[in-house]
């Protein structure tokens, strides 16, 4: 358990479900504070189980006015953010260029893109006024920020954008004492990712993709929150060993 100056006030967005769930709980189980972002309530509570370091903020990243509240709700309660894991994230609909919707497009990157600077900028600002100085952001990637999927435009785009936006991060925050880190994850299993049970392949072909147990991604963010802050992990990619990764496009 976390104790003294182990002890870490954390914001997970998307929190409610899937891979912010997971990683919910193991920092919970880790003695923190984890403030459980989200736009439904009832899931983030039940994330929460009831733990007593737990706090439930209803939150749209889309909107830099909710984001503002909900690090304004952190200042308030706890004075300081130590790390954020910028995890809300949607796929949108399978389309390729000539496809996509203006809809759909607005929004994947108002979500994954617009989104993760929302709160990336009101966690960075908390972190640098803090004392002591300093904090974690790790930004929910993908390895579709690498190599995409077919008919993916949309969150192919913006997983390449939160990669630019890590890179601007490490460059502007590290005399901060701010580390970012990008985990690119592949496959583990959530609802969000159901569908790869029988996924296109970048031949045309349709098969089963492996996927991970979730908690292994929690593991990975949980060491990383570990470490100190002269410490950084620029990218980190969690897949299962088998999934198509190295031979995609």
């Amino acid at each position: 358990m976390a104790a003294g100056n182990d002890h870490k006030v954390i914001v997970i967005t998307g929190a409610g479900a899937g891979i912010g769930r997971e990683t919910a709980r193991r920092l919970l189980g880790d003695g923190h504070s984890v403030v459980l972002a989200g736009r439904r309530r009832k899931t983030l509570e039940e994330t929460a189980d009831g733990s007593p370091g737990a706090v439930v903020v209803e939150t749209d990243v889309t909107s830099a006015e909710s984001v503002r509240a909900l690090f304004g709700a952190v200042h308030e309660r706890f004075g300081r953010v130590d790390a954020l894991f910028n995890n809300a994230g949607v796929f949108g609909p399978a389309a390729s260029v000539d496809e996509i919707e203006d809809s759909a497009w607005r929004e994947v990157l108002d979500t994954n893109v617009t989104g993760s600077l929302n709160c990336a900028r009101e966690a960075a600002g908390m972190m640098k006024a803090q004392s002591p100085q300093g904090g974690r952001i790790i930004n929910n990637g993908s390895i579709s920020a690498h190599v995409p999927r077919p008919s993916s435009v949309a969150y192919t785009v913006s997983k390449h954008a939160i990669s630019g936006l890590t890179a601007s991060m490490n460059l502007d925050l590290r005399g901060y004492g701010i580390a970012c880190t990008q985990i690119d994850v592949g496959n583990a299993a959530t609802a969000m990712t159901a569908g790869f049970a029988q996924a296109r392949q970048a031949d045309g072909s349709v098969r089963a993709e492996p996927s991970i147990d979730a908690a292994h991604v929690a593991d990975t963010i949980a060491h990383i929150v570990s470490l100190p802050l002269d410490v950084n992990v620029p990218t980190v990619t969690v897949m299962a060993r088998e999934m198509p990764f190295a031979g995609r496009g």
